[in-house]
């Protein structure tokens, strides 16, 4: 037996508060949602990041309504109530309708149901006390802020001038932004291809197109031909300025690593835009199924290898490459928009962790690099440690290496397409770092 595809409100609520516990708990809302009905897990999903993305202000408020932590399954499920409720500029639901099918929720879980009317209290008790408690809670960082003390604190100092707007950009939920592949044509004719479907979008890259509004890549003109595929247009820029430091404009044989490469986004995009020879390569056998499986929707070909960047010695043929592109393990601090649930994972020691990986790979990987070949590093966050102190850091202990133009860190940006921002190339991104680096000597 099936269960209905549009479940009630109670139902999602329960299937939402298991998503917030599964990520309390360590686990990615990408694992945690791969348990749930496909059926069902576009709308968990939807409703479950905007829970996340709110998760700070509804944790303060329920410690304001209920000072001694209820267990956490419950708690779960009370904070999903709450952070859904105390949004009244655009609520995805009634609030007395949100509130009694909390408590249905609770009612409809055997182990929850003698707690039903302790639920029921909190968030009466919230709608009565709604300004008094937004107003106290207002004065906790984590709920004005929705990420924690410590993440705060390294944005301020990393970015003593734009970490409230990096903040508030966290918050926002993302557009949909395609790439069009140059193999089949221009974004402007997939704007027209799109009018056709139905669809709105606008060119916001010279590969890049942002919808008006997001929809099921199945609805996509030509995405199952290969005519597109989706990727920030931040994440636009790799392929491209890696490739121009290539000879020939097609760069034809031209060897170039994708280190790091699942899902492959990268890896097509590198190969949509010329005929080099690309090896892609990742650690998760898994993942490199993602490649190949995306790599063949595109009609494109590369050499996937399921094998550690850091140990090039168990498979490296020993010939330099052109070109390395190293898109290293990172904390994903730029990409909060899209995956809510980083903020509640990341601890500070990882950044630490993730440091020490990049260095690693950084030079492990520099010596596959022939002379006067280039590498371009870069990460999906906007930590100044994941960044310009990590090539700072390996530019002061290799002098055979000299950093050219690149973006560095561009933050993320809220905007029109087509409008630009102190740092950044495109309109509307997530948050990168980006860094050319050349080879000056065998």
């Amino acid at each position: 037996m099936t269960e209905d595809v549009r479940p009630p409100l109670w139902r999602q609520l329960q299937l939402v508060a298991a998503l917030v516990l599964s990520v309390r708990q360590g686990q990615s809302a990408s694992a945690a949602l791969s348990s749930v009905a496909p059926a069902l897990r576009p709308g968990v999903q939807a409703l479950g990041f905007a829970v996340l993305r709110h998760l700070g202000r509804a944790q303060a408020l329920r410690q304001l309504l209920a000072p001694r932590a209820p267990a956490p399954r419950l708690d779960a499920l009370l904070c999903t109530a709450l952070a859904l409720l105390w949004q009244t500029d655009k609520p995805l639901y009634d609030a007395f309708t949100l509130v009694d099918q909390a408590v249905k929720a609770v009612k409809r879980d055997a182990r929850l149901r003698p707690q039903a009317g302790f639920v029921n209290a909190c968030l009466r008790g919230f709608l009565r006390e709604r300004d008094a408690l937004l107003a106290q809670s207002q004065r906790d960082p984590l709920a004005r802020w929705n990420h924690p003390q410590w993440w705060i604190e390294r944005l301020q100092h990393d970015w003593p001038d734009h970490w409230q707007a990096i903040l508030l950009a966290d918050a926002q939920q993302p557009p949909m932004v395609l790439r069009v592949n140059a193999r089949w044509g221009t974004p402007q004719a997939y704007v027209a291809q799109l009018r056709q479907a139905g669809l709105d979008g606008s060119v916001c890259a010279p590969q890049g197109v942002q919808l008006s509004a997001p929809c099921p890549v199945q609805q996509l003109p030509g995405f199952a031909q290969g005519w597109v595929s989706v990727q920030d247009s931040g994440a636009q820029i790799a392929a491209p300025l890696l490739l121009a430091q290539l000879p020939g404009i097609s760069a034809k044989g031209a060897r170039v690593l994708d280190a790091c490469a699942a899902p492959g986004g990268k890896t097509a995009h590198l190969l949509e835009l010329s005929d080099a020879a690309v090896t892609a390569l990742d650690i998760d056998p898994l993942r490199c199924q993602r490649i190949h499986q995306n790599l063949a929707r595109l009609g494109l070909a590369a050499t996937v290898l399921a094998a550690d960047a850091a140990d090039p010695h168990a498979w490296w043929d020993g010939v330099p490459f052109d070109a390395i592109l190293l898109d290293a393990p990172c904390s994903a601090a730029g990409i909060v928009r899209r995956h809510p649930d980083i903020v509640w994972l990341r601890r500070p020691t990882d950044i630490e962790q993730l440091v020490a990986q990049q260095a690693q790979l950084l030079a492990r990987l520099w010596p596959l690099l022939r002379p006067r070949g280039h590498m371009l590093y870069c990460t999906c966050s906007v930590f100044r440690a994941e960044g310009a102190g990590q090539v700072a850091a390996f530019l002061a202990s290799n002098t055979q290496a000299r950093q050219l133009p690149a973006p560095g860190h561009l933050l993320p940006c809220i905007g029109e397409p087509g409008t630009t921002s102190h740092d950044n190339l495109v309109g509307e991104h997530d948050g990168f770092y980006y860094a050319l680096l050349q080879k000056t000597s065998a």
